[in-house]
């Protein structure tokens, strides 16, 4: 490590300085918003007449370094707004710094706009990564009129979703726990209600969110699968406003304003949402299939605030907290729940005369859940994280150089009783730091991206260096080939089995004490581990309004650890080590004409795990020969979907385009299961030696057939919405949707009661009526 240090400390001066002293000059600042002064993010910012030109980040921020001293116009083209020009002169080894502010334009695309979004595309890896902005939530079906990133995400090629209710996410073959989920920066363990249409996610107070479906850079780390980076709005600086909503599920209030006002665009804001369900109530009286008493059994509240600082130079800091609760019956004697609390402070900082952005998050957050049953003892857990990070951004023409520092210190506790009636309990304490460096290098003809992870799991006295690389050819302007690579290592398990059909109950652990592979050998790295290789192509058709993007990709996860279903014996491992491979193939074509837009994705996967599957198999006690290697075998996880089809279409027409009509159907291939071979009496002589077997009554026995052999039905569903606006004035605006879920009906499993003999299916048809008001 000190090595590596040594080396990079020259490059480092030497890139800064030699920015310093070239005979060039920079200009840089950030694009905002006019109306609302929210930063104008992934817009194109250039010099017009010149290969000089670069996209602004999440925060609107640009940068454009070693032009040539001379006069240029610059120029702004976006999406949305109106064209930015104006002329600035270049002076040697000055920084020009400017705060640009655009209009709302109303104009079709021209072709200028749609380059932009080329260059966007041409200058970045946007390997196995979804950029999703409000919008394109807003266009879907939504449960109640109320559009979620829960309901999107589930329509993204490579993730599955397997369930509306209690459902879990998994990202081609990654199961959640390897999901690394931050909201602004801050560490999120579950972003999901138990009613699996809705997430902790805010649609209307989003500024964006970063989808990785794998192969991502070194900055992220800590997980093996995927990255889920969500970013909120910081508030309107100019006005106060916010919505208002309602529907037969859940009811919203979002504020957000200014608190004081700076001068040219500095000064104090916030915005503030609050959302909360009630479908346990409504269910019953708008819906008369819900036999039960209490209806739908679902309930949960969100709450998320935060105020902003900024200067009129484009330095800010935040400061948030967050309170997300979910509560769900079981049945009548069984409850479960779940609380999530956060709070922290982001900051981007601009120094003078410098070309480095300067970015930092400090933050706390802990999730607590828990199950009651009348069947088992109640079952808990709670994990609790400190973080920090601190990372530097300097750019050189296109390309960027970022490297940073973060720190993650968290407790995990667990109490819970197998199957086998054997108490589990585990409380660990864990420090997790990190380095990485990146560098993407942006030529005319092809982008590469090296980064490298230096990850210290100080628990397990645990050091792991994790390489990544990205690359992207543009052949031609319309045809580019893409590919990425890295390794990737965790220290945080879930107590949810990979081989669960249904389990609402997550809980965390970390730092296994013991850990033994098939040979019955003890393994010295405790952590989970896997590599992805990722390629593809994107194509751009018809003016580049159609974008057509195919990626084949291959995760090894070369070292799983599971939590030990099979335990019987108090001295039998807590956890299990298995292996595996996910493999297929996403398809995507988008089409997006302002009023139109098309989304259709196809994804064909192959999930396999290698591990012990049957009972008794995995003891380490007295009674297993030790001499004998684990029988180990391989199986589908329950996740494992070999088809599945997202198609999603949006019309907007009539005057200012107030009316809205779009529909979502998905299709998606069974998920396996163990069937049954036959049921027995199973005696298990309660009465001691005296025990009579021809007078006791025995327990209900199940004779399983070879696991996860067989497969559930197909899934399908088609949700329509209607949606219209009526606008009062500039900033008062009134939406009525009606939706209509499960259109025709479809009876899709959910759990089988394989000893009652009775089906219970996800949500049947669900129409609804949502009103919301923007002021």
């Amino acid at each position: 490590m000190q090595k590596l240090l040594r080396g990079l400390i020259p490059v480092l001066i030497f890139l800064v300085s030699h920015s310093a002293f070239a005979q060039t000059g920079e200009v840089r600042g950030f694009v905002y918003d006019k109306a609302s002064s929210e930063p104008v993010i992934f817009t194109t910012v250039f010099l017009d007449g010149t290969n000089f030109g670069i996209s602004t980040d999440i925060n609107g921020y640009f940068s454009i370094t070693k032009v040539p001293a001379g006069t240029y116009t610059l120029k702004v083209s976006s999406l949305e707004y109106a064209d930015f020009t104006e002329s600035i002169t270049i002076t040697s080894g000055k920084i020009i710094t400017k705060r640009i502010e655009l209009e709302e334009s109303n104009v079709q695309l021209d072709e200028v706009t749609i380059s932009g979004k080329k260059i966007a595309a041409q200058e970045n890896i946007q390997v196995a990564i979804n950029t999703v902005k409000p919008r394109e939530i807003k266009i879907m079906p939504s449960v109640g009129g109320e559009p979620d990133l829960a309901q999107y995400i589930q329509t993204l090629p490579g993730v599955v979703f397997t369930g509306d209710q209690g459902g879990q996410l998994f990202i081609r073959g990654g199961s959640p726990v390897q999901n690394l989920i931050l909201l602004d920066g801050l560490l999120v363990y579950n972003p999901f209600h138990s009613i699996g249409l809705f997430s902790i996610f805010d649609t209307d107070i989003l500024k964006n969110a970063d989808i990785y479906t794998g192969g991502f850079n070194a900055e992220y780390g800590g997980r093996t699968s995927a990255v889920i980076d969500v970013a909120t709005r910081d508030g309107n600086k100019n006005r106060f406003g916010g919505k208002v909503s309602t529907n037969p599920f859940t009811s919203k209030l979002n504020l957000e304003g200014p608190i004081s006002k700076g001068e040219n665009g500095g000064g104090v804001s916030f915005v503030l949402s609050g959302r909360t369900s009630y479908l346990d109530r409504t269910s019953k009286l708008f819906y008369d299939y819900v036999e039960t008493e209490n209806g739908l059994p679902y309930s949960f509240n969100d709450i998320y605030a935060k105020t902003t600082i900024s200067s009129s130079q484009g330095s800010k800091v935040s400061f948030y907290g967050f309170n997300f609760s979910d509560r769900a019956g079981l049945d009548a004697n069984s409850t479960f729940g779940w609380d999530q609390i956060g709070v922290g402070t982001n900051f981007l900082f601009l120094p003078t005369g410098s070309s480095q952005l300067i970015t930092g998050t400090i933050g706390y957050s802990s999730y607590d859940i828990g199950i009651e049953e009348a069947t088992q003892s109640p079952r808990n857990s709670k994990v609790s994280s400190l973080n920090l990070s601190l990372g530097f951004t300097y750019f050189i023409k296109k390309s960027e150089i970022k490297w940073g520092i973060q720190y993650v210190g968290n407790s995990t506790s667990f109490n819970t009783v197998t199957p086998n009636k054997v108490n589990v309990e585990d409380n660990q304490n864990n420090t997790e730091m990190a380095g990485y460096f990146k560098y993407r290098i942006v030529q005319s003809r092809f982008v590469l991206e090296p980064s490298v992870r230096l990850q210290y799991y100080a628990s397990l006295g645990n050091l792991s260096l994790e390489p990544r690389f990205g690359a992207k050819l543009n052949v031609t302007d319309d045809f580019r080939l893409k590919f990425a690579t890295g390794l990737f290592t965790q220290n945080l398990i879930a107590t949810r089995s990979d081989r669960d059909v249904v389990n609402l109950f997550a809980g965390y652990i970390s730092s296994p004490s013991s850990l033994f592979n098939e040979n019955r050998e003890s393994v010295d790295v405790k952590l989970q581990q896997a590599q992805h290789y990722i390629g593809g192509f994107e194509l751009d058709l018809f003016r580049d309004r159609i974008e057509i993007n195919v990626e084949p990709y291959i995760k090894l996860f070369t070292q799983n650890i599971n939590i030990n279903r099979l335990k019987v014996f108090a001295d039998d491992p807590d956890f299990i080590v298995e292996d595996g491979q996910s493999s297929g193939v996403d398809f995507q074509v988008k089409y997006d004409d302002r009023n139109l837009f098309v989304q259709a994705g196809y994804s064909l996967g192959f999930n396999e795990r290698r591990g012990p599957v049957g009972d008794g198999i995995v003891r380490q006690g007295i009674n297993d020969d030790a001499s004998q290697p684990l029988s180990y075998r391989i199986y589908n996880p329950s996740f494992d979907r070999r088809h599945n089809v997202n198609m999603i279409v949006s019309y907007a027409f009539g005057k200012n385009e107030s009316w809205e009509l779009s529909g979502r159907w998905n299709l998606g291939s069974g998920f396996p299961f163990t069937q049954t071979v036959a049921f027995y009496e199973n005696v298990n002589f309660s009465g001691g030696s005296n025990a009579n077997p021809v007078n006791e009554n025995g327990e209900l026995g199940i004779i399983y057939d070879d696991f996860n052999k067989g497969r559930l039905p197909y899934y399908h569903r088609l949700d329509l919405s209607a949606k219209k606006k009526i606008e009062f004035n500039k900033n008062s605006t009134l939406e009525i949707s009606a939706n209509l879920i499960n259109v025709y009906d479809r009876d899709n499993l959910f759990y089988f009661d394989r000893v009652n003999f009775e089906r219970v299916n996800q949500l049947p048809i669900l129409p609804s009526l949502g009103l919301s008001w923007s002021f």
